[in-house]
């Protein structure tokens, strides 16, 4: 490793392996109470769990959500297995934030995995705020390129970059600029939260912008803020403070995604949500597409299983696409699209 933002993708990862508490487990999923049908009126086989995103056919709706890229062997053999057991089971994939690749040529390699999902939905990521750090079109150009991908992730980090011993805190205007890569970018530009959650007026910055796909990411999963903490103790010769509890004083920080998708509702006639943070299982995904969701994002329970093997991210693919089919079939439901907005599948909503 031969730059600072390689070394910091592999700090992220071992602060997640060395501190459970970076999942927050918020659990907001279980205050969504769905209505049981004894008499489900279908045939189990006959539900049908696929969906489309971005002109694309899905195995059922999940998009395995942003984890990283870089110089590093581990994150080359994360990246690979994650894009060979996506193809494999029809889901999409988004990558980490590519700004790394900017800074270390080698690390592109890292980011080539068109040629391991030759077919499926593949999602490229810079941070936002790079585009009032220097960015311009194009890297955002080359980010889509490197990947082949079928859409740009534009991901929005204020917390982690306020926290961040480096952090880039410059969010001013940010939207002119966003407003510029949709633009200039013949792919869709997709807007991310990275654990805080989307507010109304954040959508509407977003779609004066022409953004037209926003993932949630709302609180309750994987603490960025209790992860860079982390960083900082491990920075004291570099100036940081050990006493700076800043990580600590906002891990919980934010929007849970649960209240996010409830706010932004009135917003999927105009646009696209994705249902991401503390989603951990097919039901919660089954919770997230009545909300509202169109595709439901997972990071942290692939990261493991992408550490081992390509067989080892399967199973647990098969494993969420099982419950999401299960789910579906409880509530008497046989395609996706009739779970969409469905509020009468709420228990909560009918009394």
């Amino acid at each position: 490793m031969n730059d600072a933002t390689n070394e910091r993708k592999i700090e992220h990862i071992q602060a997640i392996e060395d501190d459970a508490l970076t999942d927050r487990m918020g659990n907001y999923f279980d205050q969504v109470k769905l209505t049981h049908r004894a008499l489900p009126q279908i045939a189990l086989k006959d539900v049908n769990t696929q969906c489309y995103f971005l002109d694309k056919q899905l195995s059922f709706p999940l998009l395995i959500s942003s984890m990283t890229g870089g110089d590093h062997q581990l994150i080359r053999r994360i990246n690979r297995n994650l894009a060979i057991a996506a193809e494999q089971c029809g889901v999409a994939l988004a990558v980490g934030s590519q700004r790394v690749m900017f800074n270390n040529e080698a690390a592109k390699e890292s980011f080539e995995l068109r040629q391991f999902a030759p077919s499926t939905v593949l999602l490229s990521n810079l941070g936002a705020v790079q585009f009032n750090e220097g960015y311009g079109i194009e890297h955002a150009k080359k980010a889509v390129e490197i990947l082949d991908a079928d859409g740009l992730y534009l991901h929005l980090n204020a917390l982690q970059e306020a926290v961040q011993f480096e952090g880039d805190t410059d969010f001013s205007q940010l939207n002119e600029r966003i407003a510029s890569v949709v633009q200039g970018l013949d792919k869709p530009v997709l807007l991310k939260e990275v654990g805080a959650g989307f507010s109304c007026a954040d959508i509407d910055l977003g779609l004066e912008a022409g953004v037209r796909y926003f993932d949630v990411a709302g609180k309750g999963g994987t603490s960025w803020s209790r992860i860079e903490h982390h960083r900082n103790q491990h920075r004291q010769s570099e100036g940081s403070n050990p006493a700076d509890q800043l990580g600590l004083s906002f891990q919980d920080w934010g929007i849970d995604t649960v209240s996010a998708l409830k706010m932004l509702n009135g917003y999927t006639d105009r646009s696209t949500l994705i249902s991401s943070g503390g989603l951990r299982n097919g039901i919660d995904m089954v919770k997230s597409v009545i909300l509202g969701a169109s595709i439901c994002g997972m990071a942290a329970p692939f990261l493991k299983p992408a550490m081992e093997s390509p067989e080892a991210v399967v199973e647990q693919i098969e494993r969420l696409r099982k419950e999401f089919k299960t789910a579906m079939f409880l509530l008497g439901i046989k395609d996706v699209n009739s779970l969409i907005n469905n509020d009468s599948l709420l228990l909560n909503e009918r009394y």
